[in-house]
């Protein structure tokens, strides 16, 4: 049966916490899972019962769990050594809904985009000056952005999941004020069509027949 929770109580912008832990992308302890949601038995099902950005983020804060050994395997240190990682797709995350931050936001968009393409939902990757952990280095962060009215929104956080950040006018008022909150420097940030890294490709001329 599926649970309901009370959607206009998460579609606004609450209070940004004051501080957070510089070194993890982990959530904090004032985003703790909180309220009813729309569940499913499965991924399938769950699209169909699902309608909006708020059901994909209450399902998020109610199950997400963060999965700090994926995220040193995935941080740059790791990745040098011993090559890609795959990152979570979709149904994979809905039946064990444990990982870092690019996985719950490919789990957000690739959802929104087919519950509703028409708000753009875009990664929104931010690099931070790199920290590091364990002896691992860790720059990246990636959460989803979406268009209402105009305005930005921004959820999908591993850090805050189940909070939907906005209205903005702008990504870049988002992302000073995330700056502020991480207590860490953004050297850079771009919205994006995919996680994957954009690579070159050489053409090569097929042998005449």
């Amino acid at each position: 049966m599926a649970t309901f929770t009370t959607l206009a109580a998460l579609s606004g912008c609450s209070a940004v916490p004051q501080a957070a832990d510089p070194n993890s992308d982990a959530p904090e302890a004032a985003f703790a899972p909180r309220g009813p949601f729309i569940d499913a038995p499965t991924y399938d099902e769950a699209l169909q019962r699902w309608q909006s950005p708020e059901d994909i983020n209450a399902w998020i804060g109610a199950r997400f769990r963060y999965d700090t050994d994926r995220a040193m395997q995935l941080s740059e240190t790791q990745r040098q050594a011993s090559g890609r990682m795959p990152i979570l797709a979709p149904d994979a995350f809905f039946a064990a809904p444990r990982g870092v931050c690019v996985d719950v936001a490919r789990f957000a968009l690739e959802t929104l985009r087919t519950l509703q393409p028409g708000v753009q939902p875009r990664y929104l990757m931010i690099e931070f000056d790199p920290v590091s952990v364990r002896g691992n280095t860790l720059r990246r962060h990636w959460l989803v952005s979406f268009e209402r009215g105009g305005q930005h929104y921004f959820f999908a956080d591993s850090k805050r999941p189940g909070h939907i950040a906005g209205p903005y006018a702008s990504v870049q008022a988002f992302v000073d004020e995330y700056a502020h909150y991480r207590g860490r420097r953004i050297v850079a940030f771009s919205e994006r069509e995919s996680y994957e890294r954009r690579l070159r490709t050489r053409a090569v001329a097929e042998p005449a027949s």
